[in-house]
């Protein structure tokens, strides 16, 4: 299978944060955020793979920054890391200002999708080349943290994470 770039799978979503969708704070519910990252990160596993994914984990959400009523938020995924059958997906989250246009990064979330095939089945997908400086950051760090999910889940032993050991051992 032929390596494709982590540009091949961007999927930006952007909309508006309406009242329906806030809190008493007037900020966007953060189940909100989440449901919009998980569609972007799915189109963008779709993307890559040619294939229905389904969600195998939310590995990491950070709410850095509240989203106020009203505010423009571009949602913005891409995959980090493909596996044999899953991929990691890396997402940025955006508010853009009112008045300036100015974007500013409000949240991030990683999560894994799973590629399968008519019956659920994992199947198996093609690599991630990346080009970037950052998506070659997001690359090494996402076997790290394959490793570190790897041994929590009593799936690997502490010393078959090389990658993970390496960040100690430096």
């Amino acid at each position: 299978m032929l390596p494709k770039h982590p540009s091949e799978s961007l999927t930006t979503l952007t909309d508006l944060v309406l009242p329906s969708e806030t809190n008493p704070l007037n900020n966007l519910f953060g189940g909100e955020l989440l449901a919009r990252m998980d569609r972007a990160a799915s189109i963008t596993a779709r993307r890559h793979s040619r294939r229905v994914c389904v969600t195998a984990s939310v590995n990491h959400v950070a709410f850095n920054r509240s989203i106020p009523l009203g505010s423009v938020v571009t949602i913005e995924s891409k995959v980090s890391r493909s596996f044999k059958s899953s991929m990691e997906i890396f997402i940025d989250v955006w508010i853009e200002d009112r008045e300036s246009g100015v974007r500013t990064k409000a949240n991030e979330a990683i999560y894994t999708f799973v590629a399968v095939d008519d019956t659920g089945r994992p199947v198996e997908v093609a690599p991630i080349l990346p080009e970037t400086e950052l998506e070659k950051e997001r690359y090494d760090a996402a076997l790290r943290r394959k490793q570190l999910s790897l041994v929590l889940a009593g799936k690997m032993k502490p010393d078959e994470a090389t990658e993970l050991k390496a960040l100690f051992n430096s």
